[in-house]
């Protein structure tokens, strides 16, 4: 897939939005790109910097085969700066050296670009040293911001920056990512059913508890898919020793949608019988109804010993 289907296909808005403001002529010297990790920040940056060096565009995007945009890629090019954090945060001197470097004239072009990576991760020194620059740019110069939380970047920054959002990934693109990031496909589609943020799915997958509770939850759904009572002992046995906390309970009704909700599609697709396909609707309708009992102030406990009783003898 060429970078230019990529981006389009990533974030379709925004690559139209830069690609028009690229045709006419009407760059902003200045972009802070806000958005989940994995959301294609890094990518734009970079696509970016190519179309302005590019010496052989395509249709009004970069080749990425002659010399600038191969140098680009292998972050070689002169004109081209990078910061990124230094440990924990971006220091002061890695934004004066930035300024250094920028006070002077472009060694191939009079254009230069820079991109700062987790800018959120700036420490105030040098959040205002580049505020003073954003400010007084000298010469032509391109700047891209990225952050993953735009709370914590100066106001006066983004004042003077254009902010663009990031829109988190749709379902099936975020499942590709988590696999290329080595979660597995199973994993990566249920995370998917949970958060549509790549951040808060890598987050929940590495947390021990999460998959100590996925496991819990999926026997509990075995059990009812079969019409077994030992759903109802279960919920006393084994969930309440798990699900404690608030944060906690709320996934447990998560993860029975996600079940129930693949099951529903798998029917779908495999044609199954009508009464088939509206029972498992009916039990996701019944735990959509459990759920907001339980956000009433119903017992946790109650309400998902009623949740039993009603799927497997919903006329009692």
């Amino acid at each position: 897939m060429s970078e230019a289907k990529c981006l389009s296909e990533q974030q379709p808005l925004l690559y139209q939005q830069l690609q028009k403001s690229f045709e006419h002529g009407r760059l902003a010297h200045a972009y802070l790109f806000e958005g989940d990790t994995g959301t294609g920040k890094q990518e734009f940056g970079l696509w970016m910097a190519k179309h302005v060096f590019c010496t052989n565009l395509i249709e009004n995007t970069p080749c990425n085969q002659c010399n600038n945009c191969l140098r680009i890629n292998e972050n070689e090019h002169p004109d081209v700066l990078r910061v990124a954090p230094d440990g924990q945060t971006i220091k002061v001197d890695q934004i004066r050296a930035l300024k250094a470097e920028f006070s002077k004239s472009g060694v191939e072009t009079a254009q230069k670009v820079f991109l700062i990576e987790q800018a959120d991760k700036m420490s105030v020194g040098a959040a205002n040293s580049l505020l003073k620059f954003l400010e007084e740019p000298e010469g032509k110069i391109l700047a891209i911001l990225e952050t993953t939380s735009l709370a914590k970047i100066l106001p006066t920054i983004q004042s003077r920056c254009q902010v663009l959002h990031f829109q988190p990934l749709v379902k099936e693109k975020l499942v590709n990512t988590l696999i290329e990031s080595g979660i597995s496909k199973n994993s990566a589609t249920l995370l998917a059913e949970l958060t549509n943020s790549f951040d808060k799915a890598v987050e929940i997958s590495q947390d021990e508890w999460f998959n100590e509770a996925r496991e819990i939850t999926q026997q509990w759904f075995d059990y009812m898919i079969k019409d077994d009572l030992q759903a109802f002992v279960y919920v006393q046995k084994k969930m309440v020793k798990v699900f404690k906390e608030k944060e906690q309970q709320a996934l447990s009704f998560d993860l029975l949608l996600a079940y129930y909700r693949k099951q529903l599609v798998d029917s779908v697709s495999q044609e199954q019988l009508k009464r088939v396909i509206e029972q498992q609707a009916q039990r996701i309708e019944l735990i959509l109804k459990a759920r907001q009992k339980w956000e009433a102030n119903v017992s946790w406990q109650s309400v998902c010993e009623q949740l039993v009783i009603r799927m497997i003898h919903p006329k009692t």
